[in-house]
């Protein structure tokens, strides 16, 4: 009913307390009013109230049926991107998993869940734990992971991603329980990660937990505090032996090589020492044979032949020449060493130039000039 409704004569707007203009209304007399017209349109109210204001207060409510109506259904739109899912569940039971785009649900009946199934999320913690050779490490592990399934990440288990840090905790412990501390502090933290991922990945399965990991990083990985120093003495050492061990490396590298190329160097003279030897022991044998041959047909020739060949080969090796006369008691020496030095220096215009074939020629003269007299000394001395 309109405030500025016309009544009782005049324009003035009407008071919906029935209050006129006799100032302001009573609140008890204004709550009996109320609770009049509420029981008449439930069907209790009072016999006082007129027909129309019964038919006037249930317009009202209508519309604020239809208000409210339409607010509830307009609550129900919302809007689900493209890297989200919604879980919808009815009173509890899940119904459907909308996909992006605008959606509606009725509002105060179902409930909708929108997950982010897109967004890597990251988990991390420390522990220290015992290794299989009974020592103690502590690893810090970070774990990425996202939503594969969403239904499972909402329904199947209470806190996922606290069921996450649990799982990891187990399958890290497991792995490390399994390893060397060597293994965990140096070379096989990539293998020991990789591990741990997998494992994790199957406890999550079982849990059905809708998570799926991306990735699983040992960030660090060392000693306790206490006994720090005791492992970088241990580290340094491990450190220096594989410095001397590459040093004895390099150095068999270069020596080994070189001793190698000796040897075959050696291997291959001795090859060709031999080789020599046997060509010339056949090849004396060879030459002894055919001269034993010659010597067979003509000893006498064969003999003065050796003389002379042997003679030959020793006195081609000296410069000093001795010539025995028959008959005589004179050596004649001729010192050929002495004339080739002097041939060898500068001469004058009138000077004879000696050289080896003058030589030659020279000892031939007087070689036979000696000869010579010496047969006339023999004649002379039988004519007497």
């Amino acid at each position: 009913m309109a405030w500025n409704e016309p009544g009782g004569g005049n324009n003035k707007p009407k008071d919906p307390w029935g209050g006129g203009d006799q100032g302001p209304p009573d609140l008890d007399e204004a709550l009996k009013k109320l609770q009049a017209k509420m029981g008449g349109l439930f069907g209790g109210g009072s016999s006082s109230g007129s027909g129309g204001s019964s038919g006037l207060s249930g317009s009202a409510i209508g519309v604020l049926l239809v208000v409210a109506l339409v607010i509830w259904a307009a609550m129900g739109f919302y809007q689900v991107d493209q890297q989200e899912r919604g879980v919808v569940l009815r009173f509890g039971k899940y119904i459907d998993t909308v996909q992006p785009g605008l959606q509606w649900n009725p509002p105060l009946i179902d409930e909708v869940t929108l997950l982010n199934i897109t967004k890597v999320r990251s988990v991390s913690f420390r522990e220290i734990m015992l290794t299989q050779d009974e020592n103690i490490v502590e690893v810090k592990l970070s774990t990425q992971y996202v939503i594969d399934d969403p239904v499972n990440f909402v329904l199947k288990v209470r806190d996922p991603e606290r069921s996450l840090q649990h799982a990891a905790q187990s399958a890290l412990r497991h792995v490390v329980g399994g390893a060397s501390m060597d293994m965990v502090l140096t070379e096989g933290r990539a293998q020991i990660a990789l591990d741990v991922q997998q494992r994790l990945q199957d406890y999550l399965n079982i849990y059905q937990t809708g998570i799926l990991v991306s990735k699983v990083t040992i960030d660090e990985s060392k000693p306790p505090t206490q006994v720090q120093a005791a492992f970088d003495d241990v580290i340094k050492a491990r450190e220096d032996e594989e410095r001397l061990q590459n040093e004895a490396q390099a150095y068999a590298n270069g020596i080994v090589p070189e001793a190698r190329g000796s040897a075959q160097r050696q291997i291959e003279e001795a090859s060709a020492y031999k080789e020599q030897v046997i060509a010339n022991a056949q090849g004396e044998a060879e030459r002894f044979s055919a001269l034993l041959a010659e010597y067979r047909k003509s000893p006498a020739v064969t003999r003065e032949r050796l003389y002379l060949d042997a003679v030959q080969s020793v006195l081609s090796q000296t410069n000093k020449v001795m010539v025995d006369v028959e008959g005589g008691n004179n050596v004649m020496y001729l010192p050929l060493d002495k004339l080739a030095e002097q041939s060898q220096r500068s001469t004058g215009p009138g000077e004879l130039k000696i050289d080896s074939s003058n030589i030659r020629e020279l000892t031939n003269a007087v070689t036979e000039q000696l000869r010579r007299d010496a047969a006339v000394s023999d004649g002379r001395r039988g004519g007497r």
